[in-house]
């Protein structure tokens, strides 16, 4: 009774909301209690139930997610409910010999993500493999979670596109230490030796950029998210400057502006709203530019709703490129660096049967984009 008496608050709260986790009073993906309403029900300051809530996080019951709450983890540390998928079925399928490969990717939609896909199932069913996929909308968090699900359901192999940021989780880590058969997709991880397949996005951006000087522009905007050592918009920037270098063009800073609604944490109506604006003041700041080059595909819509409310045309008053773009009612609204994403997903999943295997394959493999010349580029203004 006195050891009780004498735990931290903290740490009985802990125990209270593990105990009604592991008794199912909130089953996986339920938000549980916030700080707020964990200091309101036992009379404590928000310093104990923020410290209350990390210790549920770093003990695997929870998973918070920043602005918007924690949620009860999809595995529960402790928890008696088996891993979906596991058990007999799992046995059956090692019995029948068919492979399960595991991919964990941030988010996928038309723009970029679904060829990817397409890629993977198709040489999934060549190979006579399985695949699983589990989104992680670029929280390291769910990255964890994901790899550790998928490696206890018994995957033979795992293709990881990593959670945009200098973050690489400690789980990914291991999978080096251990050796298991993994492949990075879309970009690689600084001091990590592991296989990757990406975009030779460098070349891409130079290819992009000659395109508009071409056109006679020289005043470009170029839009990004912040490149927080993510290499594939490190290597755009890259390519954008070295375009600027071969033709002897002074590379403008004033010009860059960094827009965040694209990140998948500031992904809301409100940030892409102040992201719009942001542009429009841009241009009216610099009123000498007559194009718009975007790292995304998202980016460019952003700066052609920036171009419209101020009262001009694309691309009469402004050229706009970017990566990637789906195409609408029969065309593309875009000129665009169009990835191979059916390849780059085809060789991830080819490498990761060859690694299973105990073959080598390359530390880095870079695929070509094609130039998509659209209605969004024409001739410089005089």
């Amino acid at each position: 009774m006195s050891n009780e008496t004498s735990k931290p608050m903290y740490e009985k709260i802990f125990e209270a909301l593990r105990d009604e986790i592991l008794e199912r009073k909130y089953e996986p993906g339920d938000r549980v209690p916030s700080e707020k309403e964990l200091g309101d029900m036992y009379n404590v300051s928000r310093i104990t139930s923020k410290k209350a809530l990390e210790l549920m996080a770093n003990e695997g019951y929870i998973v918070r997610q920043p602005g918007r709450g924690s949620f009860v983890a999809e595995q529960p540390a402790g928890a008696t409910k088996p891993v979906s998928g596991g058990g007999a079925a799992h046995q059956s399928r090692k019995a029948d010999g068919k492979l399960l490969i595991g991919l964990v990717i941030t988010d996928f939609a038309d723009s970029y993500g679904n060829g990817l896909i397409y890629g993977m199932e198709e040489a999934s069913r060549q190979q006579n493999c399985y695949l699983v996929l589990r989104r992680t909308f670029g929280i390291p968090a769910y990255e964890e979670e994901a790899i550790k699900g998928l490696l206890e359901l018994g995957v033979d192999g795992l293709i990881i596109f990593p959670a945009q940021g200098e973050y690489f989780n400690a789980e990914i880590l291991k999978l080096v230490i251990n050796q298991f058969p993994f492949v990075l997709v879309d970009r690689h991880l600084k001091g990590i030796s592991a296989g990757s397949i990406a975009t030779d996005n460098a070349g891409a951006a130079k290819d992009g950029v000659n395109h508009l000087f071409e056109l006679g522009h020289k005043s470009i905007a170029f839009l990004t998210p912040p490149p927080t050592d993510t290499t594939a918009i490190e290597e755009r920037i890259e390519g954008f400057i070295q375009a600027h270098a071969e033709k002897g063009i002074v590379v403008d800073r004033e010009l860059w502006l960094e827009l965040t609604s694209t990140l998948p944490k500031a992904n809301t109506e409100e940030n892409r709203e102040q992201d719009i604006q942001r542009v429009m003041a841009h241009l009216e700041r610099h009123p000498h530019i007559t194009a718009l080059f975007g790292t995304e595909y998202n980016i460019a819509q952003l700066a052609v709703q920036a171009v419209h409310r101020l009262g001009k045309s694309v691309p009469e008053d402004l050229s706009i490129v970017c990566f990637d773009c789906p195409e609408t009612n029969g065309k593309f609204p875009f000129t665009h660096l169009r990835q191979n994403q059916t390849e780059m997903g085809r060789l991830a999943f080819e490498n990761v049967l060859k690694l299973r295997d105990g073959q080598s394959v390359p530390s880095k493999i870079l695929l070509d984009a094609s130039l998509i010349v659209s209605d969004s580029t024409g001739p410089a203004r005089s």
